[in-house]
């Protein structure tokens, strides 16, 4: 579980607490808004998470179309996943590996 501990310098009163799986739920979510990208299924769902002092480490594990450029694809899901998670928690993303595990070929059943 991850914590956020209250600032002094700052007029609020106590403290935000964000689950490990409710920043998994939003980098998921993020990794769905870019296109021709699926996250492996499974059980661990190809997201892992790392919390570390400087930020985030994500490791994300993926299956892109055949007919993505793999590392425009790559970036786009990086910048994805750091735009949702910083604007919807106080945490920052040091890093995020993104690992192409499988490619989705199209069903050309006539051939």
């Amino acid at each position: 579980m991850a914590h956020i501990r209250h600032d002094p310098t700052t007029t609020q009163k106590g403290k935000i607490t964000y689950n490990s799986g409710i920043v998994s739920g939003i980098v998921a979510l993020a990794i769905e808004e870019v296109e021709g990208v699926e996250l492996l299924s499974g059980k661990n769902k190809g997201i892992k998470l790392n919390f570390d002092k400087q930020g985030i480490i994500a490791d994300i594990s993926v299956k892109v179309d055949s007919t993505a450029n793999v590392s425009t694809l790559a970036f786009r899901i990086q910048q994805s996943i750091k735009h949702n998670v910083e604007s919807m928690t106080e945490y920052k993303v040091a890093k995020v590996d993104v690992h192409i595990q499988d490619v989705n070929f199209p069903d050309n059943t006539a051939i």
